[in-house]
């Protein structure tokens, strides 16, 4: 059986890279899981490149870095996937107006246990090419947030930084382990303490409580 898949998403600088490598060291060492880390294609492509994609070239980085994802959950229990083809379909969305990409998105998303968008509060970092500038993490945000609540899909918030935000991403995350049971979860480190705490954690919609979109919360509920 595949793996979890968590989806990680957000504007450009906000910490999404950083978050999954914490994020599969962490489970890895708490819970025993397989977790594995599936970084971003783009920067890869535009490294190789030497520019950005063309309007032609999005759907093939977005079939890519699916198929990275869903590869590597055929030999993990989780897998922390850096970006997702929702992403590709925003910034096809608002560079080129080219709206093509955004049901294959969604439908990668509706094949992930969870979706975590990290928050526009760290500050904006130059890093490589496909870094566009500070201006357009808002619209970024803001076409992410309606691309999933227009297809009735949930998102757990992620924000604050250093430890608080790993620790706001773990507490989205071990709820969900807890209730599907993947694999054999050893009682020791992070998780058990976790797990300790299972009996004081709200359900899903607990998540929202740093959100900015109120139906976010009533969206979680109808999450499977």
């Amino acid at each position: 059986m595949p793996g979890l898949l968590i989806a990680i998403v957000g504007a450009e600088s906000t910490g999404k890279s950083t978050l999954a490598q914490d994020l599969q060291q962490r489970l890895s060492e708490a819970t025993g899981l397989r977790c594995a880390w599936a970084p971003e294609l783009l920067r890869e492509w535009c490294d190789h490149a030497g520019r950005t994609p063309r309007p032609e070239e999005q759907a093939a980085i977005a079939a890519a870095q699916a198929a990275r994802c869903e590869a590597l959950a055929l030999s993990a229990d989780l897998v922390l996937c850096d970006t997702t083809p929702l992403m590709t379909a925003v910034y096809s969305e608002l560079l080129f107006d080219d709206h093509s990409l955004l049901d294959t998105g969604l439908a990668f998303h509706r094949r992930c246990a969870l979706t975590l968008l990290t928050a526009l509060d760290l500050p904006w970092v130059a890093d490589g090419l496909q870094r566009d500038g500070e201006h357009v993490r808002a619209p970024v945000d803001a076409a992410v947030r309606r691309a999933l609540m227009g297809a009735g899909l949930g998102w757990s918030v992620v924000a604050g930084s250093g430890p608080q935000r790993l620790d706001t991403a773990l507490n989205a995350i071990t709820p969900l382990l807890l209730a599907r049971k993947t694999a054999p979860l050893p009682a020791t480190g992070l998780f058990s303490r976790l797990q300790a705490r299972q009996e004081a954690l709200p359900e899903w919609r607990w998540a929202c409580d740093n959100c900015d979109v109120p139906e976010c919360e009533h969206l979680l509920n109808r999450r499977r």
